[in-house]
């Protein structure tokens, strides 16, 4: 039996519905729970990749949200996500056709590899390369 990651990243995002769709079909995150509230947001979602996962939701008035806001709100980001996948160059060029910023072009890592940098349309900074560190 395969270990499931215990480290799960959470995001907010302003507008969480579109996001979502967003991160399917620009980095091929897959839906794995979506709560939709009555006022349309999102409270909850759970996006995978690769037996991996995210967890988002939208911006609201909570305990967590006095310490985490969106990246768009904070003007900034303090951290990223760094995913693995199997063909950078492809990987690069889906992200890149569906509006990815992008913010380190696509390079040869000195470390073994190959990697990107691109922000969402919300300013959430996301790492993609080849480079395992399980390996």
């Amino acid at each position: 039996m395969t270990a499931k990651p215990a480290i799960i990243p959470t995001i907010r995002y302003e507008d969480a519905a579109q996001m979502i769709e967003w991160l399917c079909r620009a980095f091929g995150f897959e839906k794995h729970m979506v709560v939709p509230s009555e006022d349309g947001k999102i409270p909850h979602a759970q996006l995978v990749y690769r037996g991996s996962m995210i967890m988002l939701g939208s911006t609201r008035d909570d305990a967590l949200s006095a310490w985490l806001t969106s990246a768009r709100s904070a003007g900034t980001t303090t951290q990223s996500a760094y995913v693995v996948v199997d063909d950078a160059k492809a990987h690069y060029a889906r992200a890149k056709a569906a509006g990815a910023e992008i913010v380190m072009e696509l390079h040869e890592e000195g470390y073994g590899g190959w990697g990107y940098g691109a922000r969402d349309p919300e300013g959430q900074l996301w790492y993609f390369g080849t480079y395992d560190p399980w390996a």
